[in-house]
Order: C-alpha cells, then structure tokens, then sequence
C-alpha cells in the first residue's frame, strides 16, 4: 500500500492541504466507552466545551466546541465542517471497531497501522473520480457485496463514516435521525454522484452504547423522522423498507427505522 509521505509529491500544488486528513469523531457523555482512537489514532474528538475536561482526563485527543453546537448530530457536524481547516475531512461516530475489505469472496480486516494509508488512496481516488463525497459499504456481509461491483457511484453513504472533499453543502438539523440518508441525497441532487467503496466495510457498536444518539432514538422519533424525509425527498425517492422475506411477519415489517433511498441517477 502507498505510505502517506509519497501521496506528497502528487497533490495540487495548488491545494496544500489537500493531503492533510481531520478525522472528527463525534461524541457526547461517552468519555470511558469511546474506542475509535484505538484504531484510528489520529482522531479527534469533537466534544461541548462542559465535558472536554472528562475527554482528557482519559488521554483523548479533545477538539472542543461550544455547548450551543451539542445536542443535535446536524449542528455539531455542521460545526465541524464550518470550523474544519483541512480540504479533506472524515466525520465518523466514536465507537469503530476497524475497517475490512473483500477481495473476491475473502474477507478480511484491515490493521491499525495501515488505516491511514488507505484513507489517503481513498481520497486521491475521490479526487481522481471528481467527487464531494465518499465512503463505505456499510454492511460486512458477503451478501451486501456484488465482487463485480467494487465501486458505485448512486449508492447509499452511511452516517458512522462519511468523508468530504472541500464540502459546501449543510446537514439538514430538522432531520438528526436521518442525516446520512438526507446528506446523500443533497450531494446526489447538486453533484449526481458519490463515491461508495463497496468492498471496504466498516464495523461499529452502533445501538449498544449509551449517550449520543442513543440518548433520543426511540421509534416514535424514527417514524417522525421518515416522515419529514419522505416529505423532502417524495415518494419516488424515499421508500419504506417493508421487507421481501415471506418469514417476516406484518408487525415486525412496520418497525425497521431505516428507509430504502432509489436514487434516479443512471449507473451503478
């Protein structure tokens, strides 16, 4: 894999800090559970000003934000990107376990040490490709992966790992449930394409933690939210994901929070 010094000598002169990476991890009352340092040392932790000192006092590498940016995944992402000094920035959720890959029907997953290498062939790669947006398959399972389809360009781009290149559009604060789903369709809608790595996968501890997120997600929420997006984007373009399995029974297909995006851009 290409070392992060050589990627140097082949960025823009006139984009400097088009090699520099910020990786901003969201966090909010997790200080003794956050793990994504562990994998990506680089990370910064984007946390209120009121508990940075807690962040410390654990060793993390605390970027702090006001107390007004908290409480809203929208606004504290939005803060970020607004705050952000680099062209190439990576906002991801603070529970990574790590980062795999497929390679034909072999999976396998990727080292600490070699993760910021392929975060910099993945951003030179966006660049080369022209985009604003770019991430991974979010699912691990060989079922989720088509080897034939290494890359797509009209695919979903999930909320735990989402990664920008000089990024000019906003998340959308009335929709903190939905944000990912809503952030790709605006980059969809003005830019017609994202780039989606398909044979890389991330794995996180979604939905077992505590604070964040977790903290307000009930399902009444969800239903709220799917609302609001439907009503953004239509029905062409939002759809509720009712299951195709015959063993599903009809009250367990009205309760899976994540709706199915149809992007009407040609290609894969």
């Amino acid at each position: 894999m290409v070392k992060k010094q050589d990627y140097a000598d082949i960025v823009s002169k006139d984009s400097p800090k088009g090699h520099e990476i910020t990786i901003a991890c969201r966090s909010w009352m997790r200080a003794d559970v956050v793990s994504t340092h562990k994998y990506i040392p680089d990370t910064k932790y984007v946390v209120a000003s009121s508990q940075a000192d807690e962040y410390r006092q654990n060793g993390l590498n605390v970027w702090e934000c006001p107390d007004s940016a908290q409480g809203n995944i929208c606004r504290v992402s939005n803060w970020i990107m607004d705050n952000c000094k680099t062209r190439w920035l990576i906002i991801i959720d603070d529970d990574l376990i790590n980062f795999g890959r497929y390679n034909g029907n072999k999976h396998k997953k990727i080292k600490s040490e070699d993760v910021m290498d392929l975060l910099f062939m993945c951003f030179m790669m966006a660049e080369d490709a022209d985009v604003k947006l770019w991430g991974m398959n979010c699912i691990d399972d060989k079922g989720a992966y088509r080897e034939y389809t290494p890359l797509s360009f009209n695919n979903y781009i999930g909320g735990p790992f989402q990664a920008f290149i000089d990024m000019d559009l906003r998340y959308d604060e009335k929709l903190n449930l939905k944000e990912d789903y809503d952030m790709t369709l605006q980059v969809m809608n003005k830019y017609r394409r994202a780039l989606r790595f398909n044979f890389l996968n991330y794995n996180f501890k979604q939905h077992v933690n505590i604070g964040g997120c977790a903290s307000y997600r009930t399902v009444e929420r969800e239903k709220q939210q799917y609302d609001l997006l439907f009503k953004k984007w239509g029905p062409k373009i939002v759809k509720k994901d009712c299951g195709n399995s015959r063993t599903h029974r009809k009250k367990e297909q009205g309760y899976d929070i994540n709706p199915i995006i149809k992007v009407p851009i040609k290609g894969v």
